[in-house]
């Protein structure tokens, strides 16, 4: 395990990748011997700092919930990350071209709470009680550790991602908000496209055959550490498609059909 000064050293690390804008190194490679616990350890020290310079903590989001993405990365689980308010952005926005490093959009179901959840034991059924209204969303993600290390071309791992915050950087939600008992989630889907062409489509099933399930997952890996989902939060249930890159001058649009569209412009 990681001790609590390579942890805090990490978080440090992380943080000034962000704020320069320029990518860090591996940190599997720097610690081979690292673990998920280790990880997460990171993710929140890294979270405190920015809750420290004033951030507030918005929500959750969930990542690796696709079979695709946990066979890329050898897991089968997902992985989660947290939700800070200066990450939102406002449907039709324009994102600055010196925000990130090297973002990425996914199409995803945003839910909105109402009760809070707290594990062990929390089931889809659970989630979908507790939940006030699900809308469509997009996710920007980026990344502060490099993808592939540039010089031995290893590629990063789920330690590396966990520690970056799942890769979280930004979202927007727009379009239809639904109650839950009023939508079949597995059939929500969006068609995303880039500058008027299609890019990717997907269908919520995607996310865990129910997005809902995601949600219980992380209700119940919270608790492990005596934490949970609170009133008012929103959570990223997962992507039901590939990232698709954005570029400098690039539109995205979700076409989530009857439940609206949510669109960035990055500059």
């Amino acid at each position: 395990m990681l001790t609590a000064a390579e942890i805090e050293a990490a978080a440090e690390s992380l943080d000034q990748a962000e704020r320069s804008r320029t990518q860090m190194g591996l940190l599997s490679l720097k610690h081979p011997d690292m673990t998920m616990d280790d990880a997460y350890a990171v993710q929140g020290a890294w979270v405190t700092k920015k809750i420290a310079a004033g951030r507030k903590v918005i929500g959750w989001k969930i990542g690796l919930t696709s079979k695709a993405m946990q066979y890329a990365l050898n897991i089968n689980i997902p992985d989660s990350g947290v939700l800070l308010d200066d990450m939102v952005f406002e449907d039709g926005a324009t994102v600055p071209k010196d925000r990130f490093i090297q973002p990425r959009v996914e199409a995803e179901i945003a839910f909105v709470m109402k009760r809070s959840l707290r594990g062990p034991g929390v089931t889809a059924f659970d989630v979908l009680n507790a939940t006030d209204y699900v809308t469509p969303a997009l996710e920007i993600l980026d990344t502060r550790i490099f993808r592939t290390d540039p010089e031995t071309k290893r590629a990063r791992n789920i330690c590396d991602t966990i520690s970056d915050n799942a890769a979280n950087a930004g979202i927007v939600w727009g379009g239809r908000a639904v109650k839950p008992d009023q939508i079949d989630m597995r059939w929500m889907g969006a068609i995303v496209s880039r500058n008027a062409e299609v890019e990717e489509t997907g269908l919520g099933a995607g996310v865990l055959n129910q997005p809902a399930r995601g949600v219980a997952w992380l209700a119940n890996r919270l608790a492990q550490y005596g934490d949970g989902i609170e009133v008012g939060q929103i959570i990223l249930a997962g992507s039901f498609i590939r990232p698709i890159e954005a570029r400098h001058g690039d539109t995205i649009v979700g076409d989530f059909g009857p439940y609206g569209t949510v669109s960035l412009f990055f500059e």
